[in-house]
């Protein structure tokens, strides 16, 4: 790796641990300014925001990006909004740093508390979509952590106007500004710099498409918090509500396809089919998704046969694979063999079916009668997230302020000595 991005490295992750142990102690009011005044700076320079967009959006197309990346990139008057939204209820949220989340007394006369505490040091590499440069900054500051940010090439001159409006913010609160960077080159060699930065970084949230998170966990030698893929799958049960079921399906899938969160396979069981047909498909069609399925469902009207490969596919786009299926049992075991551990849905009236599902899968979310687009930290009431975890050590599901600290242990004793 080239010495220069050795040395940029040393220098932001050096000023992130200063501004990290300055933010360990930091008030709740200090930090409660800081997101409201960013909030403010976000939607007084709205316009600035927008016209670095502008540049981003023109470079993005004539690199032919797709149009799920382009989607993912664009910013608007209502995206503004709610990126400042977001920053406001985070603000409101409780502090989750100082908490006790736990105490008692030893016979010994030891009294044991386990208290939350930040992380410390938190970097965030991410492609093309410039929200998340406020939602990071934002929850990372929210639980005490400094944060180094990569954006994707594609989104600089955009995520560089809102790292401004944060800057702005921690200045009106009188807290490092240090607290909050934007790695100030494109070049890729600062990801390589940021995944070896042991010395400076305490954690590592990749967010983006499969090759990025991919390099991450492969190349890492700073701990991750990641998904690699959202392939999730929805259910609908022989015990399924027809319209519930018709509004979730297509919702799922067609809100908005270029999400981690978007339904990217329908299986639906033999009993419903037999008793309502193939409205759910057809209903998918009519939206304009390619449904790509096999056997029966291949009789529908514009449906097209799928490879087997589309089975566990992430297509971020307007197509979905679909199958028939025996019963929960059969879907569960295709989860398990297809499924990426992001978000699953089961649509049905059945309380026993429900539960088993439940069991028996070990997603990070699982749903029921609800869209797997509310896979998302705000819609949780988080605010926002900095990421979906899918992985089992410490942090899992969407990750927000509070699954970004750690915890230490105060034990108090009056003289007391061990025998």
């Amino acid at each position: 790796m080239d010495g220069q991005f050795t040395d940029l490295m040393a220098d932001i992750g050096a000023k992130a641990r200063a501004a990290a142990a300055e933010l360990a102690f930091a008030s709740q009011e200090r930090k409660y300014a800081a997101l409201v005044s960013a909030a403010h700076g976000v939607w007084e320079k709205r316009q600035a925001i927008l016209d670095a967009n502008s540049i981003d959006l023109g470079a993005a197309e004539e690199k032919g990006l797709s149009p799920a990346m382009i989607d993912r990139l664009t910013l608007d008057e209502r995206r503004i909004r709610d990126m400042v939204d977001s920053l406001r209820a985070i603000a409101e949220q409780r502090d989750p740093v100082g908490r006790v989340l736990a105490e008692w007394d030893r016979p010994n006369g030891l009294h044991i508390q386990r208290v939350s505490t930040p992380l410390g040091v938190v970097g965030v590499i991410y492609e093309s979509r410039p929200n998340v440069t406020a939602d990071a900054g934002a929850l990372c500051l929210k639980a005490g952590n400094a944060v180094i940010l990569r954006c994707g090439s594609e989104s600089f001159e955009t995520s560089s106007a809102i790292h401004d409006c944060l800057v702005y913010g921690l200045q009106q609160a009188r807290l490092p500004e240090t607290a909050i960077q934007l790695v100030p080159t494109r070049d890729r060699e600062m990801v390589t710099a940021m995944l070896q930065a042991t010395e400076f970084i305490d954690v590592i949230v990749p967010r983006g498409g499969k090759g990025l998170v991919g390099l991450v966990q492969r190349e890492a030698r700073v701990p991750v918090f990641a998904h690699l893929e959202g392939i999730c799958h929805v259910y609908a049960d022989k015990d399924a509500d027809l319209e519930k079921a018709r509004r979730v399906v297509l919702n799922a899938k067609t809100r908005r396809t270029g999400i981690c969160g978007s339904a990217e396979c329908l299986l639906i069981d033999w009993r419903f089919y037999t008793q309502h047909g193939a409205v759910l498909i057809e209903d998918l069609v009519k939206a304009g998704v390619e449904v790509r399925t096999e056997g029966e469902l291949l009789k529908v009207p514009g449906t097209v046969k799928a490879a087997p490969e589309d089975f566990g596919r992430e297509f971020l786009d307007m197509i979905i694979a679909a199958k028939l299926v025996d019963g929960v049992d059969e879907a569960i075991a295709h989860i398990r063999k297809y499924g990426s551990q992001h978000t699953e849905a089961i649509l049905t009236e059945n309380d026993e079916t429900a539960a088993k599902f439940f069991q028996r899968l070990d997603s990070a979310i699982l749903m029921r009668n609800a869209s797997t687009q509310f896979a998302d930290g705000g819609e949780f009431g988080m605010g926002a997230e900095i990421g979906i975890a899918t992985g089992k050590m410490h942090a899992r599901g969407p990750v927000g302020a509070e699954q970004l600290t750690s915890f230490k242990y105060l034990v108090t004793g009056d003289g007391t000595v061990r025998g």
